[in-house]
This record gives structure tokens, C-alpha cells and sequence, in this order.
């Protein structure tokens, strides 16, 4: 069985990004499974915390996740044309201490995904996540590229993934990043 851990980006009780991510843990292929988690608890990254406490337990337990998963997720959001702070954050406490980044992101399978409400999509968000992906290691997929812009007009009423050709293909673009994962 291959694990894919899949990390929403967003803070939001309502994130068009955690809804798509609750989507791509239904649309997985045969077997494999989404581990779906956010970044919600994890404390902003003070080197003096992680001196005096260590890694907080949010991040502790999403770095076990990511350590046991055969590749990662990341479904983000985009904040003024970049990566949203909260969720750079999280990678940020995740890859501490330098010493651990290799057994949790080096060469691990890693695709980026995002929804927006707005009319481009997250293609500078997913282009601004390479330098960070490149820096910690990881082998990122490039098979295929998926965006959603304005992506509310895609939910159901109960913020569930409703448009059936987003559906099909998220669920390809899901077929090909596993079969990438398993290598």
C-alpha cells in the first residue's frame, strides 16, 4: 500500500484548499491511501522555543506522518502572489533539526496542489514552493499541473469537490503522482 501524507496549507474552517484535499482522500487509486493533516497548532518558528522545548508536538507528529508516508501533498493556498506564511512556517519547523532533514524530505516524492477564489489559481504559490523543495531535498513531480481558480464555484453546499470533471481530474492527477511515489 503505498501512503501519500497530504497537507493542507490553509488556517480556514472553510479552506477551498482543505476541501480539495478531503477530495484527493477519496479519489485516491487502488491501492493507496491520503493521509490528510494540516498545519493547524503548529506555534509560528522561534530557534529560542526550540531551544528551550524542542520540536512542539504538531510538528512532532506531522514529521513522524511524513517520515512514514512514501511521498507528500502539499495543497496550498496562494497569499499575495506566494506561499501563504502559515503554511511555509510549518515546513519550516518541520525540517528542524537540520540534522533530521534528509530521513524526513530527502528524496521523498513530493507534488504541490492548490485551490483559489480568485482567477489564476495557485500557479505562483506552486512555482514559489520549488527553491523551497529543491532546499530540503525532496523529488518533485511534474507530471501534470493542477490549479483550481475559483474554486468555491466548484463546491456542493457541504464544501465537498461537486464539479465531476475537477473530479476526474484530480483523480488523474492523483493516478500519476502515486505512480510516480512508487518509483
Amino acid at each position: 500500500m503505498t501512503t501519500i501524507l497530504g497537507i493542507s496549507g490553509s488556517l480556514r474552517k472553510a479552506s477551498l484548499n482543505s476541501a480539495l484535499l478531503r477530495a484527493a482522500a477519496e479519489l485516491m487509486p487502488d491501492g493507496a491511501t491520503l493521509d490528510a493533516d494540516g498545519i493547524a497548532g503548529i506555534p509560528l518558528y522561534d530557534g529560542d522555543v526550540e531551544a528551550a522545548e524542542g520540536i512542539p508536538p504538531a510538528v512532532a507528529a506531522l514529521k513522524a506522518k511524513l517520515r512514514a508516508a512514501d511521498g507528500l501533498l502539499l495543497v496550498t493556498p496562494e497569499y499575495n502572489n506566494s506561499i501563504p506564511g502559515p503554511f511555509k512556517n510549518a515546513i519550516d519547523w518541520m525540517s528542524r533539526p537540520p540534522g533530521e532533514i534528509k530521513e524526513h524530505f530527502g528524496d521523498k516524492p513530493v507534488a504541490v496542489i492548490g485551490a483559489s477564489g480568485g482567477y489564476f489559481g495557485t500557479t505562483l504559490a506552486q512555482a514559489a514552493w520549488l527553491p523551497v523543495l529543491r532546499t530540503l531535498g525532496t523529488r518533485p513531480w511534474f507530471g501534470a499541473k493542477l490549479m483550481l481558480p475559483r474554486a468555491q464555484t466548484l463546491l456542493n453546499a457541504e464544501e465537498e469537490l461537486a464539479d465531476q470533471a475537477t473530479r476526474e481530474r484530480l483523480a488523474a492527477f492523483l493516478a500519476g503522482f502515486v505512480a510516480f511515489a512508487k518509483g
